[in-house]
């Protein structure tokens, strides 16, 4: 009975945690769309370094290396690094 208890403790604790994961992740992508706007109304653009090299890849058609190296420049996920190696073009 003891097992039983704590399984369905354990199971109700990672469900919570998980509900707050899930809340932090859309709080944190309305504000990121939110920021992307006040930046786009204000005319500023992220700096992206290596900006020059990542360019030159994608002029080069290299842009499998030039996704990459976005990613490792900025920490953006792959569909966010390809979308703006894309936007770069």
């Amino acid at each position: 009975m003891d097992t039983l208890f704590l399984a369905c403790l354990v199971v109700l604790g990672i469900w919570a945690i998980q509900r707050n994961v899930s809340q932090a992740e859309r709080t944190a992508a309305r504000v990121e769309r939110k920021l992307d706007l006040v930046m786009e109304h204000l005319d500023l653009h992220e700096e992206i370094p290596n900006k020059d090299g990542i360019v030159a890849l994608v002029r080069e058609g290299r842009t499998v290396q030039a996704v990459k190296a976005y990613r490792e420049a900025t920490g953006a996920g792959l569909l966010e690094a390809k979308q703006a190696v894309d936007r770069l073009t």
